[in-house]
Order: C-alpha cells, then sequence, then structure tokens
C-alpha cells in the first residue's frame, strides 16, 4: 500500500515480495513496513528473496501475532530462515529486520492500522488501514465456518465499511467440500463477508495454485454476480495490479 509521503506499507511476505523488490530502482534504499497475518511458509518464503534487503541500511519492520505458546514471531522467524531450512541466516542479509508483536491498534506513519483475529488454522491477524478517508482491509486466510452465513465478530468489527476488502476466495463449493477444516473459504463466502460489512470494492486472493486464470475469472464472475445485489465491485486481484482508492 503506498501513499504520498509515506513509507511502502506491504501485507505479508509471499513470492509477491520478490517481484515487489525487482520493481524498485537499483540505488534505492528500502525503508518500509510489512503486515504479517501469520508465519505459514507461503506467507513469509518471500523474504530471504527480497533483494533489496540485502543492501547496507535497508529497514523493514514487521509487526505480526504472538504464537499460541508465547514465543516472539521474531524467534519463530529466525529459527526457520536459518540453515539447515535455508542456507543464510535472516540476520545476515545485509539490511535491517525488526519485528514486533501486532498490537490491536497502531500507527505506521500516516497510516492508522489495527488488526484482529481471523479464524485459521493457526493465531492469525486481519489488518484494516485507514489513510485520511480511505480504508482498506486484509483477510488473508480465513476458515469458513459450517454455516456460510456466519461472520466472526472479530472479522465485522475489523472491516466494517472499508472501501476496499482484499480476502481470502481459494475454494470452489466442491474444493471447499474435500478441505473444509483446511483454514480456507469459497469465493462465495467472501462476498457473504463483503455483504457483511458493507466493503465498496471485493478483490478476490489467495488463488489456488491448481486455478488457472480461466477458472479464477469464473470464479470472479460468479462472485460479482451475487455481490451485484448489495452494490459490491468484485475482481480477481492479479499481480502487478494496482487499484486506485481515489477512483
Amino acid at each position: 500500500m503506498s501513499a504520498p509521503d509515506e513509507d511502502p506499507l506491504l501485507f505479508d511476505l509471499g513470492t509477491g515480495l520478490r517481484y515487489f523488490g525487482d520493481s524498485m530502482r537499483p540505488d534505492e534504499l528500502f525503508r518500509g513496513t510489512v503486515l504479517l497475518s501469520h508465519l505459514h511458509w507461503d506467507h513469509v518464503q518471500g523474504l530471504p528473496f527480497f533483494r533489496p534487503l540485502l543492501k547496507d541500511g535497508a529497514e523493514m519492520t514487521i509487526h505480526a501475532p504472538a504464537q499460541p505458546d508465547g514465543r516472539h514471531p521474531g524467534d519463530v522467524l529466525l529459527t526457520t530462515i536459518r540453515p539447515p531450512l535455508f542456507p543464510v541466516h535472516l540476520n545476515e542479509m545485509g539490511g535491517t529486520v525488526t519485528v514486533h508483536r501486532a498490537k490491536p491498534e497502531f500507527s505506521v506513519g500516516g497510516f492508522i492500522v489495527r488488526s484482529a483475529e481471523v479464524p485459521h488454522n493457526g493465531v492469525t491477524c486481519g489488518y484494516r488501514v485507514d489513510y485520511h478517508d480511505r480504508s482498506v482491509a486484509y483477510i488473508c486466510d480465513h476458515q469458513q465456518p459450517d454455516d456460510p452465513e456466519q461472520v466472526a465478530e472479530s472479522v465485522i468489527g475489523l472491516c466494517h465499511g472499508v472501501d476496499l476488502l482484499i480476502h481470502d476466495a481459494q475454494y470452489t463449493p466442491d474444493d471447499f467440500e474435500r478441505k473444509r477444516t483446511w483454514g480456507h473459504c469459497t469465493s462465495e463466502y467472501a462476498v457473504t463477508v463483503a455483504a457483511a460489512v458493507k466493503a465498496k470494492r471485493l478483490a478476490l486472493f489467495h488463488h489456488d495454485p491448481y486455478h488457472d486464470d480461466d477458472m479464477v475469472d469464473a470464479m470472479a464472475a460468479r462472485a460479482a454476480g451475487l455481490a451485484a445485489p448489495h452494490g459490491i465491485e468484485v475482481f480477481a486481484a492479479a499481480e502487478g495490479q494496482s487499484i486506485d482508492l481515489d477512483d
């Protein structure tokens, strides 16, 4: 997420982080903040491949949920991004990585950030970012409940009235029947959440790697049809896509 005169604010550290790093100028020094939802591999594996972090003077601040056993999220990262799981220790990257436990509300420059628990397999945070009169909520991995009309109060409170809701939409209904307890949801449930929180726009993401572009487009089209009576614009998020919240 970007705004005039603000350092970049990133959601998670997945493989897209490498592409973001490649988009930066070679002489550009990275200083930015990451809102890390949880510590599953697909959400942190981009960190050691973020080339700007190799430069001396680079600074990355990460906010992440504390672990149920009390471990600091920074300690978990230090134990996973190191030999023998990775050839280089995180502390040897060149730049500085600082990890904080995510608070319910905090500021990052001019961004006002709120966090709340999201149902998933393991402790997971959703985030809401308000900047002046614009707002974005990020609900990345969301376990769909047995009652597909129910939405966790923590999610409703966090996302109410946002301009853009970025939401998990990994499964088709058939996928979900086979993987009911795997921690994700259908695109139809993403619409249910968007309607419950009265979001203006819904970005479907966390696409299943076995779904090709045609499948994702079909899921987005069905979700858009379901969302139309609620006045919600729906689209499938894509690599390199930019959304102007002033539009």
